[in-house]
């Protein structure tokens, strides 16, 4: 197996499972995207994984040692993650907000370091919040926060990186370039990249490597070529899709879709046109 895995975990809250005797393994040094319907596990996998939440039964594997097992600093030097709606203390300023990155690697009395300090501004010139510095998270828009905390998470300079929807409230543009530099992180530095998203065809763009999920447990893993396939997506989404490929990356991309009727529960106000690749296919 490879550096981290899950090996038949159950997670749930309360009496209700959500993910179901999951064995999934991460590739190391590759970028992992996670895909599925919304409550179909991906946030309960990566809070798992992260120990954010606690799994039932089963284990989680890191470099051969059990999550669970391992000091909670020595965890935050090796993992970071970005959750889908994180929260911030009223008038925190951008570079505190980003200094929490900095928190596995104090001592004492918690004061940074000029190293730290240098840290925080490459975090924040290469999610371009550096302007921002000063003021308060409070004062920022929603794609303006979102930067701010990826910068935070680049901040705690992990080897491996999860992200919940790191495009959440960035305009094209900016999804772009948050992407293009998580790919950047990738290839220079060899970091691990987990992250959960919606846009199909930025899935297949960006990642290496697919897992999608259904009902808390795998359909399909693989390449992007093995995974964005008409009949996977059939499975996953309950769609009818037209792949094709990208004329720029000749990657599989989802050109078009129709929803299956009959075979979902929500049969009732479907929208009977095609929707479109504008539509986070």
């Amino acid at each position: 197996m490879g550096r981290l895995y899950t090996d038949g975990i159950n997670i749930g809250y309360g009496e209700q499972l959500i993910v179901k005797d999951l064995s999934v393994e991460i590739p190391d040094k590759k970028i992992t995207t996670i895909i599925g319907s919304n409550g179909c596990g991906k946030s309960t996998l990566l809070k798992a994984i992260t120990r954010i939440i606690s799994h039932q039964s089963g284990t989680v594997i890191l470099d051969g040692k059990n999550i669970l097992s391992e000091n909670t600093k020595a965890l935050a030097k090796k993992m970071a993650i970005l959750p889908q709606t994180p929260e911030s203390t009223s008038g925190l300023t951008v570079s505190e907000l980003v200094s929490y990155g900095r928190f596995p690697y104090q001592k004492g009395f918690g004061r940074l370091t000029k190293r730290d300090y240098e840290v925080i501004d490459w975090a924040l010139e290469v999610t371009g919040t550096k302007e921002f510095k000063f003021r308060t998270i409070d004062a920022l828009s929603g794609g303006q926060r979102q930067r701010v905390w990826i910068a935070m998470a680049l901040a705690q300079e992990t080897e491996i990186i999860f992200l919940d929807e790191p495009t959440t409230y960035l305009d094209m543009a900016h999804q772009l370039e948050v992407l293009e530099l998580l790919k950047r992180l990738n290839v220079e530095q060899g970091r691990t990249i987990v992250m959960v998203l919606h846009d199909l065809n930025q899935a297949a763009r960006f990642a290496d490597y697919i897992i999608a999920l259904k009902n808390g447990t795998v359909v399909k893993a693989g390449n992007c070529d093995e995974v964005i396939r008409q009949d996977v997506l059939r499975e996953v989404f309950h769609i009818d899709a037209e792949v094709g490929r990208d004329p720029r990356t000749n990657k599989p991309m989802c050109i078009t879709y129709n929803i299956l009727k009959g075979e979902s529960n929500n049969e009732k106000n479907i929208n009977p046109y095609p929707s479109s690749i504008f539509a986070n296919c």
